[in-house]
């Protein structure tokens, strides 16, 4: 069969400026499905001059037309000259992608703590507009200035506001109206619920300020300012889900950083209300710098931690704790709602749309607040604590007596388990991780490093077998693939098929591999296993990539500051880490920066507190897309066939831009 044969020379090369990467690709910048997201980004404008203490308003309007307004009453865009660049700065950030305020992290800068920090916010709601238009009251004017597609239709023009009128001469602040453009979202519908959901949030973690929306298709307008903060808000939400009865009164608090920290920024710290209920549906909202973190993240690991340590010391403390019983966190966690705002200089989040906190110290700085002042509530409520205690145990009873149904049922035919399986003690296959690590060197630190209650190690030698057109009947021929099915538990079967997993070892089966391009080769020759021969495990969420750190920042002892190893996943996230230790004030170049080669390089310890621990690692789930399962197979058919070389190099030279590649 002839192929065409597509030219490849310099003019084959292409350069996408200004917002054209947006356009191209909007779903590596935003949520598709609804305008919702490139809004939210406006409103978390608006919110950060808030919470910088300069905003006391916020009103969003949904127009007849579809258009969406979110104005607010903060200090205003500034409207002059950028120094280097010569054009009005209102421009430059709603035209230029890495470019705002909140990059400024100097002295006290214009926004010490914001959610919007990868700078492509406002820029990305311009990009997917087919129109915006923003006005700026500041310094005695109002400025006007509108886009059309991404680009200038209407220069800045500004006018002087009206004399004498004291509060117009002090008016100040900033209004923007997009009208998405329809053809980049599956829906020009913004979800109501969602909106509501996201400005209620606002309200209550801004203490004072009003927040409104205003509709006009319905007439209708509601407005939101909680007096009571966090507690109000988790006191209504559960009224409102189930009614269900608190077990104790609610548990709040809050603790922020205050100068010359051993270890945090100035200003970091959370606050948090918690509460206990025996039934019903939960409450779990968590928000970094106001972003909401749908997905949780770091800081939920730290409260999780905080309350663990806690509720543990006070069941030993009075002796609650039955002998045979052991406690683990997600008992405490079971049966909590729970509202968390946390603060953090330079968050690292999870992709640009930030529904996951990746941040490390996030854990040690939530959990080191929580846990001390729930301990000293507990002590001081002891009744309280002890009917806490009796839940707490109640869950732990009730976890081990389902573990102990799932060992029985699939005792009844045990295989022989591979000889190099460094296996686990737990019997809870749902807590249970089968960690798939690369060469017998990284295999070693991993076993030394795990936690055995819980963690299992396979180290794999070489790269495993490419088995996308291997018969299933022919792959245990391959000791690697025997040894990984016999050690899951699972036999290979088809998609669709009727697959009994009762005698699934492990809930989570973990990929860990250097990151390097060998690495990335094994982690696409163990997914391409998974998805061809165990396609259940990849529906269920059973599957997940390990992700290790590129590099390590070695900082100097400071004062009354220790010697710190900080790690980062990449080179994004290490220039994060710098522009931090810059805020701290150590001196440029005074840190050591080293790129590890592989996993055979960290010793147990680094290995543990990097890519193993639950609280701090980075854990990928396996999905499948949206497109489904059959453009999903005709993918892996172009990449894995054994015939399909010229359909890959066809696509190598149509789209091997969109790959990051590792030189």
């Amino acid at each position: 069969m002839a192929t065409r044969k597509a030219e490849y020379s310099e003019s084959s090369i292409q350069v996408l400026k200004g917002l054209e990467p947006v356009k191209q690709r909007p779903g590596m910048y935003t949520r598709t499905e609804s305008p919702l997201h490139i809004i939210q980004e406006v409103i978390d404008n608006a919110a950060d001059e808030a919470l910088a203490g300069y905003c006391r308003e916020i009103i969003v309007t949904l127009h007849a037309d579809g258009s969406v307004a979110v104005e607010d009453d903060g200090r205003g865009i500034p409207v002059g000259l950028h120094p280097h660049e010569q054009v009005p700065v209102v421009e430059i950030v709603f035209t230029r992608l890495h470019a705002g305020g909140k990059f400024d992290k100097q002295g006290a800068g214009a926004y010490s703590f914001s959610g919007g920090l990868h700078g492509v916010g406002v820029s990305v709601t311009n990009a997917l507009s087919r129109r915006l238009e923003v006005t700026v009251w500041r310094e005695g004017a109002t400025h006007q200035i509108a886009f059309a597609q991404g680009d200038v239709v209407e220069p800045l023009r500004s006018e002087p506001l009206v004399r004498g009128d004291r509060k117009a001469d002090k008016r100040s602040g900033t209004k923007v109206r997009a009208w998405p453009e329809a053809r980049y979202f599956d829906s020009q519908q913004i979800g109501a619920n969602e909106l509501v959901h996201l400005l209620r949030s606002k309200a209550v973690l801004l203490p004072g300020v009003r927040v409104s929306l205003l509709d006009e298709k319905t007439g209708r307008a509601q407005t939101w300012h909680y007096a009571d903060g966090l507690r109000g808000y988790l006191t209504e939400a559960l009224a409102a889900g189930s009614g269900s009865e608190p077990l104790i009164p609610l548990f709040e608090g809050e603790q922020y950083v205050g100068a010359q920290h051993d270890t945090f920024a100035e200003g970091e710290g959370a606050q948090w209300a918690v509460v206990w209920t025996e039934e019903g549906p939960l409450v779990r909202e968590s928000y970094v710098n106001l972003i909401p973190t749908p997905a949780g993240g770091t800081h939920e690991s730290g409260l999780r931690e905080g309350l663990f340590g806690a509720v543990k010391g006070f069941v030993e403390l009075h002796g609650l704790l039955p002998k045979g019983v052991k406690l683990l966190p997600e008992d405490v966690f079971a049966r909590a709602s729970f509202v968390l705002s946390a603060k953090v200089l330079d968050p690292q989040f999870q992709g640009q749309i930030k529904e996951r906190l990746n941040s490390r110290d996030a854990v040690r700085l939530v959990g080191s607040m929580a846990r001390p002042q729930l301990e000293l509530w507990l002590n001081q409520h002891v009744d309280h604590g002890r009917k806490l205690a009796e839940l707490v145990v109640r869950q732990a009873q009730a976890r081990t007596r389902a573990a102990q149904k799932v060992e029985k049922r699939k005792s009844s035919g045990v295989a022989v388990l591979p000889g190099k399986l460094t296996d686990c003690e737990s019997t809870d296959v749902a807590r249970n991780e089968l960690f798939l690590v690369e060469g017998d060197s990284a295999g070693g630190s991993a076993k030394m490093g795990r936690d055995k209650e819980f963690q299992a190690i396979l180290p794999l030698r070489g790269k495993v077998l490419n088995t996308w057109e291997t018969e299933r009947d022919r792959l245990f021929a391959n000791n690697e693939v025997h040894d990984i099915a016999v050690a899951i538990g699972v036999d290979p079967h088809q998609a669709g098929a009727a697959v009994d997993l009762s005698s699934l070892r492990y809930g989570k089966i973990c990929v860990l591999s250097d990151a390097d391009v060998d690495g990335s080769h094994i982690q696409v020759l163990l997914l391409t296993l998974f998805f061809k021969h165990f396609p259940t495990l990849v529906e269920r969420g059973h599957v997940h990539i390990a992700r290790p750190p590129l590099f390590r920042v070695d900082v100097p002892a400071q004062g009354k500051r220790p010697l710190r190893k900080l790690y980062c996943l990449d080179e994004a996230e290490l220039r994060h880490v710098e522009d931090k230790l810059r805020k701290e004030g150590v001196r440029e170049g005074a840190w050591d920066i080293s790129r590890f080669k592989g996993l055979g390089e960290m010793n147990a310890e680094q290995l543990w507190e990097t890519t193993m621990n639950p609280d701090t690692r980075r854990l990928l789930p396996v999905t499948l897309g949206a497109a489904g399962t059959l453009p999903t197979t005709q993918r892996f058919t172009m990449l894995m066939g054994k015939g399909e070389a010229a359909a890959r190099r066809a696509w190598l030279e149509e789209r091997g831009n969109e790959a990051e590649v590792d030189i």
